[in-house]
């Protein structure tokens, strides 16, 4: 009786896993027709997402867009899309089906798409981040965390930065790739800038450390500048706001 009680349990664990949305996925098909044309990634972590599409020939940005994600109530808040010019501020049905282990399906815009999983590897930067300091001239400058935001979404071996502004849906740039985490060491390798594509394919290399719930994170630019930064985890930081 214990070992099929057990099973059970392990069956359970094993399929509210298979079921999570923590992670990269990527839209493979839109009304049963195989996605071509453009490259459609998205990222979620702690009740967010993002999205970012590009021309995989080109590298050319196309769009990006996320919000909060609430799944037990199949609803999204869009906080920022680079096709709309101000996203509703209301509450929008997000209902995701489960097909398969590892790929659901969603109607959006009279559109049934299906998305694919990249990856649900995690780390312990795997977490939606806002930028809540950064260092000028020596000394760490705060950030209060506000309207105008920048985020960092990491997840499934991707990562998005956005730049926006959550009360005027006004957007300022995204980029993201795939990173790694490892010993201290963080690697982004970028496949999509929004503000330039001759930065596609380039690999920034930082230090980075978690320290009392934050990650310090210090190296140089794409630019070739100095940087350290403070990241906070996002709802933590608007829960103190």
């Amino acid at each position: 009786m214990k070992s099929i009680l057990l099973l059970l349990v392990l069956v359970f664990n094993l399929n509210m896993q298979a079921q999570s949305l923590q992670g990269s996925w990527k839209l493979t098909a839109e009304n049963d027709k195989a996605v071509t044309g453009k490259e459609v990634i998205r990222i979620y972590a702690d009740s967010y997402f993002t999205e970012a599409a590009k021309d995989p020939d080109s590298n050319e940005f196309l769009w990006a867009r996320g919000g909060e994600f609430h799944m037990k109530e199949d609803q999204v808040r869009i906080d920022f899309d680079t096709r709309q010019e101000k996203p509703s501020a209301e509450l929008i049905a997000h209902k995701i089906e489960f097909e398969e282990e590892n790929s659901f399906s969603i109607e959006q815009d009279e559109t049934i798409q299906k998305w694919t999983r990249v990856s649900g590897n995690k780390n312990e930067l795997s977490e939606n981040w806002v930028i809540t300091g950064r260092e000028r001239n020596g000394e760490m400058n705060q950030m209060k965390p506000g309207d105008r935001r920048t985020i960092k979404m990491l997840g499934g071996d991707r990562f998005q930065w956005v730049a926006f502004n959550s009360a005027t849906g006004e957007f300022f740039g995204t980029g993201g790739g795939t990173y790694i985490a490892k010993d201290g060491k963080y690697v982004e390798n970028i496949e999509f800038f929004s503000r330039d594509a001759s930065r596609v394919g380039a690999s920034l290399d930082f230090n980075y450390k978690v320290e009392n719930g934050n990650w310090i994170h210090s190296g140089k630019s794409s630019k070739g500048d100095p940087i350290k930064e403070i990241w906070s985890p996002y709802t933590e930081a608007y829960s103190r706001n």
